[in-house]
C-alpha cells in the first residue's frame, strides 16, 4: 500500500518574521501558516496589527496617493465630532424652566429655517450633498485600485468606528471636567466645531477625484496650454477652490458653462456656430472677456475638453492680435482638431475619467428633430 503524501511545505521570511506554510492535508487548497520567528520590536508589531486591521490589504501600494491624509484628517473629524454629540446631549441637565424656554426658542429657530429653505431651496443643496453619506462611496473609489474597493470600504468605516467610540470616551471626561460649567462649554464647543469643520475641509482637499467638472477641466486645459503637460487628479486637489468652484480661469479661455440657450446664444449665432462646429456637441461663442458654452444633454467629458481648448487658443490668439474674432474661432478649431488625439490620450493615461461631465444643474440643450 502507497503511502500518503505529505502536503508540501515552505518557510516565507519577511524583514525579522519567519512563517512556516503548508497546503491543508484534505487537498481542498487552503493555506494553513504558523508563525516560526518573529524579532520584531514591541512598537512595531502594535504597528503592523494596526494596518492590518486597519488599512487595506497591500497598503499603500493598493490605494492612490493621499489616501493617508485622507485618513487622517476623517479619523479628526469622527473624533471631534463625536465630542460635540456627547456634549450636546448636557442639555439634559438644564432646569425645567430653561429647558421648556430653550425648547420653544428652538421650534421659533426650526420653523424659521423651514420657511428660509422652502424660499431658497438651491442654497442647501451644496450642504445636503456634503454632509450626505451616499459620498463615501465615490471618494473611496477615487482611492481604490486592483478592483480592492470592498476592502477599501470597511477598513475604512473601521477607523470611523474607532474614533467614534474614542470621541465619545473623550467627550464624556470634558463633560465631566472643562465642560462641566456654561463657560467650559462656550469655549469648547466653537474650538471643537471648528476642528470638526477644517478637518472636514482638509479630508475633501486630499481626495483625487477624476471626474471631470467645470473647474478641474478649466484646470487640466491651463495647465496643458502652459506647460504642454497634463496635471493628474492627485496633482490639481489642493488647488481646486472648494469655496468657490465657478471661478473663471484665464488661461483656459474664461469659459462659463450651462449658461441659459436663450441669453447667450441668437438664433443667426446659432446656425454660425454649427457651421464653425460641424458635428460638435458644443457651442461657444466669446463676449468681451469671457467665453460661453453650451454643451448638448449627451456631451462627455470629452466634448467639454474639446470646447475648452477652443476657447483656450481662440482667447491666446486674440491676445496676440491674430486677426477677427470669427477667423480667430476657426483657427482656434483647427489647432483643437490637430492636438486633440495627442491631449485626450495624455488625460486618460494621467487617470481622468472623460466618459462623464459633471456640470452640475446646469443647462444643457437637445435639437429637436426635423420631421
Amino acid at each position: 500500500m502507497e503511502t500518503p503524501r505529505r502536503p508540501e511545505s515552505w518557510v516565507e521570511i519577511s524583514e525579522s518574521v519567519s512563517r512556516l506554510c503548508s497546503f491543508d492535508a484534505g487537498g481542498g487548497g487552503g493555506v494553513s501558516v504558523k508563525l516560526i520567528q518573529d524579532n520584531r520590536m514591541a512598537h512595531d508589531k502594535l504597528v503592523d496589527s494596526f494596518l492590518n486591521k486597519f488599512f487595506p490589504s497591500g497598503y499603500p501600494y493598493s490605494v492612490n496617493e493621499g489616501y493617508l491624509t485622507y485618513t487622517k484628517f476623517r479619523a479628526l473629524q469622527h473624533f471631534s465630532s463625536a465630542m460635540l454629540h456627547v456634549l450636546s446631549t448636557q442639555v439634559y441637565d438644564l432646569p425645567l424652566r430653561k429647558q421648556r424656554l430653550t425648547q420653544e426658542s428652538s421650534s421659533v429657530a426650526a420653523w424659521g429655517q423651514e420657511w428660509i429653505q422652502s424660499q431658497r431651496v438651491g442654497g442647501y443643496l451644496g450642504m445636503a450633498v456634503v454632509a450626505a453619506r451616499a459620498t463615501r462611496l465615490p471618494i473611496y473609489s477615487s482611492f481604490a485600485k486592483e478592483g480592492n474597493l470592498s476592502d477599501l470600504f470597511a477598513k475604512g468605516e473601521a477607523i470611523s468606528t474607532l474614533f467614534n467610540v474614542m470621541g465619545i470616551g473623550a467627550g464624556i471626561g470634558l463633560s465631566s471636567t472643562v465642560c462641566s460649567t456654561t463657560q467650559g462649554k462656550l469655549i469648547i464647543g466653537p474650538l471643537l466645531s471648528a476642528v470638526h469643520i477644517w478637518g472636514v475641509v482638509q479630508e475633501m482637499r486630499a481626495t483625487p477625484i477624476n471626474t471631470l467638472n467645470p473647474q478641474r477641466t478649466a484646470m487640466v486645459v491651463a495647465d496643458f496650454i502652459k506647460s504642454g503637460k497634463v496635471s493628474s487628479p492627485a496633482e490639481l486637489r489642493y488647488r481646486e477652490d472648494l469655496l468657490f468652484p465657478n471661478r473663471l480661469i484665464e488661461e483656459a479661455g474664461s469659459v462659463k458653462v450651462g449658461q441659459p440657450f436663450r441669453r447667450v446664444l441668437s438664433p443667426r449665432l446659432v446656425e454660425e456656430l454649427r457651421s464653425t462646429f460641424p458635428n460638435e456637441k458644443f457651442l461657444l461663442t466669446q463676449k468681451s472677456d469671457k467665453a460661453y458654452m453650451v454643451l448638448e444633454q449627451s456631451a462627455t467629458g470629452e466634448d467639454a475638453l474639446r470646447g475648452w481648448l477652443v476657447a483656450a487658443f481662440a482667447s491666446e490668439m486674440e491676445r496676440s492680435g491674430a486677426g477677427p474674432r470669427d477667423t480667430v474661432l476657426n483657427d482656434a478649431y483647427q489647432k483643437m482638431e490637430s492636438v486633440f488625439p495627442m491631449f485626450v490620450s495624455e488625460v486618460k493615461s494621467r487617470g481622468w475619467y472623460t466618459g462623464q461631465f459633471l456640470d452640475g444643474n446646469h443647462s444643457r440643450i437637445a435639437y429637436a428633430k426635423s420631421e
